[in-house]
């Protein structure tokens, strides 16, 4: 495996913090936070410049929809500051998501220390795995939930005369692709969760039907239609990351991992 000269430097790294006080840690950590925020401002700058062109892409969900039900294919804004916090708000998400492998980084520079020598080498790996489910997850709203949501919403009212403002669609957006790029991280959450011995492969297999129970109760909440259908969309990949978790948490489990340490 290329490792581009990433996994000495973690080693050395590692070997650094192994040694540090409670107060050396905490130090380490505002460390890691300030340089994440430096990637987040740089990656901010650079989106807000293509702010237009990203809220272009951002639009086509509403005005296919508006399209397939006759309707004027125009949004619009209720204050002079409207556009320009819209446009705020685009830049900010779209940098932290550009910044986001920058700043798994600096999360994986300071988890580091606490794995074990073998599993170092999972960096790229962590990260390419991260913001793939993220993207994902995005992707699946974009291309699925969100146009099914509007035209069924669209559809619904489509008597009425719509005054959709640019902030309450950019919003409404934002919750639901972010929403299910977040929800898409379970394996993630899962993998640190079971890394910790917090959770465990053989409960969660056991906590099955509740766990289910409750990812539907989430899809009905996130989901923007009252719909079953779309909620059973919402919920559908839901549950088969759950079932990956489960895959996930027995591999990360402690005990197995020092056994697989031992074996190295």
């Amino acid at each position: 495996m290329v490792d581009f000269g990433i996994q000495p430097a973690l080693q050395q790294r590692a070997d650094q913090l192994g040694s540090m006080s409670f107060l050396q840690h905490l130090e380490e950590l505002r460390r890691r936070i300030l340089w994440s925020l430096v990637g987040i401002a740089a990656g901010f700058g650079i989106c807000w410049r293509f702010a237009d062109t990203i809220y272009a892409y951002m639009q086509t969900p509403i005005m296919d929809a508006l399209h397939r039900n006759g309707l004027d294919q125009k949004l619009v804004y209720l204050n002079p500051t409207e556009p320009f916090n819209m446009y705020l708000k685009i830049g900010l998400i779209s940098g932290l998501f550009v910044a986001s492998p920058w700043v798994l980084y600096q999360v994986w520079c300071f988890i580091s220390p606490g794995l074990y020598r073998h599993e170092k080498k999972y960096v790229l790996p962590f990260m390419f795995s991260t913001v793939g489910l993220f993207l994902a997850g995005g992707l699946f709203g974009y291309k699925m939930v969100y146009p099914a949501a509007l035209n069924f919403l669209i559809q619904y009212g489509k008597q009425f005369q719509p005054m959709i403002t640019i902030g309450e669609y950019t919003d409404l957006f934002l919750t639901i692709i972010v929403g299910l790029g977040v929800i898409f991280e379970l394996p993630i959450v899962v993998f640190f969760l079971s890394l910790m011995g917090i959770i465990s492969a053989g409960w969660m297999w056991k906590n099955l039907r509740y766990s289910i129970l409750v990812i539907f109760v989430i899809a009905a909440i996130v989901t923007p239609t009252t719909d079953i259908m779309n909620m059973c969309i919402f919920a559908a990949p839901m549950v088969a990351l759950y079932l990956v978790s489960i895959l996930i948490a027995w591999l990360a489990n402690p005990k197995r991992r020092k056994a697989r340490a031992r074996a190295t």
